[in-house]
Parts: C-alpha cells; structure tokens; sequence
C-alpha cells in the first residue's frame, strides 16, 4: 500500500487531477510537494490540520514536502471561502505571522531538512517581481473564462463582487506552483477543497510554460455532524498556539466531538491503524467516550507534544472523570500507559459517605449540604432552582432527587456548584480496602 491508498483510504482525497498517474508516480519515485499557508493571522487554527496531516503522511512515506508561507499572497488575500474581502495586512504584520506559523508547522512536519522538507516564503519570488513581466510570462497561458468560472470566484461574484486585487491571487498562486516546479522539482500541490481552481491553474501554467506533469490534490469541506464548521466553538476558533488556545482547551475541543464525528476525526487527525479507528468508533456509549479521549490526546500530542497531552488528559479526567479508567478498551495510543488510579481523586476536596448510604440513596439537597457546597438546605433549592448544582456535570433539575449508586462514575460522584466548586464523593467503606 503506497501513500496514495493511505491518503484515500483515510478519507483526504476529494478531489485529483489525475488520480491513476499519480497514484504510480508516488510508488515510483520521491516527490517533491507542497501546501501553502498564509500568514493572515499569529497562529494557525484546526481548520489547517487537513494538509498538515496529509503532508506528515506523504513525508513519512519518504516524500519531500514544502512548506510555503505566503508572504506575498497574504498581503492579496485570498477569495476562496470568504464572502468579503480580507483587511489588507503591513509586511511587518505578515512577516510576524509567518514566523510564528513556521515554528507551528514544525511541530507536525521535518521542515529543516533539504532531502526530506523545508520552508519557503513565496514573498521570497513575489515581492519584487515586475508586474509588466509578470503579466507577459502568466497573461497569454491563462484563460480569464476559465478563471471566471472557478468555484472560489463563481461564488463570491454571486455574493457581492470580487475586488480586482483579489481576483489577482489565483494568478500569484498558479506563479507559485510554477516557480517551484521549476526551481525545486516540485510536482504535486495540495490544498482544501476551495482550493481546486487555484491548483487547477496552476497546473495548466506549468503545462504551458514548461511542458511538463504536474498534479494536484484537494481535501473535503470539513463539518461538524451538526452541519457547524469545523473549528469552531462558542468561545471561537480553535488555535495551534497555546498562547490563543491552552493544551487543556485544545484537549477538551477533541474529547467533547459528537459521537458521530469519532471516526472522521480518528481518521483524519490520528496515525492510529484504520482497523483501530473503526473498533474506536463502532464504540456504543458511553464507551465511545473513550475513543474520544483518545482522539484528544493523539491530537494534542501532534500539535503540543506529549507532556503537554498527558496532563490535558489528567486534568481533564480529574476534573470529568476517566472514561476506561481500567484500560478495558484496547489501544495502541501511549494514552494506556498513563496511570489513573491516583489521578481521578487529585487534589479535589473530598467528602466520604458510607456506601450503604448510598445503596439506599440519600437526598440530593442533603448531600451537597454535608459535602459543604451549601449552609443550608434551603440554600441548595435555591442553588437548583437556578440551574447551579451538578451531578457528574449533568445539571441537577429536581430538588426531591437523590443519589444513589447509580450515579457513581470511575468510583466516585463529582458534585459541583457553578463552574469552579466542586467535591467528589466517595464511599468511605470502599475506599479503606483500596
């Protein structure tokens, strides 16, 4: 299996300009490929971690990958996917932003290699390139129809016009597969979905100036099960740089996917086994809550490193409660190697009830009382009445219900009050044969 069948297999492909040709020529031979990233913001955000993961799978199969950022072209900004124009940015703001991306894209991808990757600004070719000659070497090889009827422009002249500025930007681009086909042997762009008019002309410039292959990739539109786009929560986008979004908030962006959304994303945003990915995500729930941690800490690994995902993990879990604290669900992630047993009590306040106690079930408004969350009985209906009290995190809606063993999760209860107060129950006769 070459990487064209791990890349079809797990879903990236969408679309390709010649899929059979080049399906042989990465079985054949090393090839030189690229993805581009424009430094428009600080940091890069999920909606990136397609053609990351794509170019670690093509570089791990020996492959040389590419990494442009867009220091010219972000300074056009690019139509494709936006229904207004982009602020134009300063070179010393893109400038910035691209430094920042570098050392982003490292942490997925060898960019400081010449035999296996390495990192290229295309403001390096664009910036100072004449227009007037610009113009004559890419204006007769380019069709304005066909530009015209690329989905990225189609759509934005449907919605409210194109600036001539913008519409410049598939020409740049078409340059910028051009000049590293020539200067770098590059033969394959890769890119999201709303990238495939850009790609396409860009491939037809190389056959026309150069008269030689090459090929494009694109990869799915990327929705949540909810038809919501990917990335996006409501506090907002889901950044690479822990600076914007914490390893923890990261972490819980993965561990809170729907359900439905498990096999997709184990798919695109782990290197676990395919026959892994499908086990994980034929999981019913709740044990599909495992497979979503595993999801979580896989990708907070790739993207902050492994210290930086074991403690999301254990935070995480100390605060919600493990899914397999037992390991009973097989996994090759090194997410099974991390002991829970101390980690689920952690330094949480504690309050012990006999489990006998709980057999029989006591009083919810009792409960927190004794756990301490509340002075009085009446302070707890008031604390339930307003939507404030927690069991296990689900909110509490019944002031006459009680606890029982039932509610117990990894061995214990969780009560919580708002956000931050919080008291694990756990029954006392249990924990002294521990």
């Amino acid at each position: 299996m070459n990487v064209y069948d791990i890349l079809e297999e797990r879903g990236f492909i969408y679309q390709c300009t010649d899929a059979s040709g080049l399906d042989d020529i990465l079985a054949r031979e090393k090839v030189t490929f690229y993805a581009g990233f424009d430094p428009t913001a600080p940091s890069l955000h999920v909606g990136h971690l397609l053609p990351i993961m794509a170019m670690r799978w093509l570089q791990q199969y020996g492959h040389r990958a590419i990494a442009v950022v867009g220091g010219a072209t972000a300074m056009i900004g690019d139509p494709a996917g936006k229904t207004e124009e982009r602020p134009i940015m300063t070179r010393a703001q893109v400038d910035d932003n691209a430094r920042s991306i570098q050392r982003q894209l490292e942490r997925f991808l060898q960019l400081r290699d010449e035999q296996s990757g390495f990192l290229l600004n295309n403001a390096d070719w664009l910036a100072d390139l004449n227009y007037i000659d610009f113009l004559r070497s890419v204006g007769p090889h380019l069709s304005v129809n066909k530009m015209l009827a690329a989905e990225s422009v189609k759509s934005r002249l449907a919605t409210g016009g194109l600036s001539f500025l913008e519409f410049n930007y598939m020409l740049l681009q078409a340059y910028d597969f051009a000049e590293l086909r020539e200067k770098q042997d590059c033969k394959l762009q890769i890119g999201g979905q709303d990238q495939w008019g850009n790609i396409v002309t860009g491939t037809e410039l190389i056959r026309r100036t150069l008269n030689t292959d090459a090929y494009g990739i694109t990869f799915p539109l990327l929705l949540k099960a909810d038809g919501g786009k990917f990335g996006k929560t409501a506090e907002g986008t889901v950044w690479l740089d822990k600076a914007y979004t914490s390893a923890y908030q990261y972490f819980q962006f993965w561990r809170n996917a729907a359900d439905a959304d498990v096999y997709k994303l184990l798919s695109y945003f782990t290197q676990l086994p395919m026959d892994e990915v499908k086990q994980l995500s034929a999981l019913e729930p709740p044990a599909i809550n495992r497979a979503k941690e595993i999801l979580a800490y896989e990708a907070t690994k790739l993207a902050h490193g492994e210290d930086e995902a074991k403690q999301a993990y254990l935070t995480a879990g100390k605060e919600f409660g493990f899914a397999d604290p037992e390991n009973r669900i097989s996994t090759s992630s090194e997410i099974a190697s991390i002991p829970t047993k101390t980690s689920a009590a952690g330094d949480l306040p504690t309050h012990e009830i006999p489990a006998s106690a709980l057999v029989q079930g006591v009083p919810v408004v009792k409960l927190v009382k004794d756990a301490g969350l509340a002075s009085s009985n009446s302070e707890v209906r008031r604390l339930i009445k307003s939507g404030g009290v927690y069991i296990n995190n689900t909110r509490v809606e019944d002031d006459k219900r009680t606890v029982d063993m039932q509610d117990m999760q990894n061995e214990r209860i969780l009560l919580r009050i708002g956000k931050k107060r919080r008291v694990q129950v756990l029954p006392s006769d249990k924990r002294a044969t521990e």
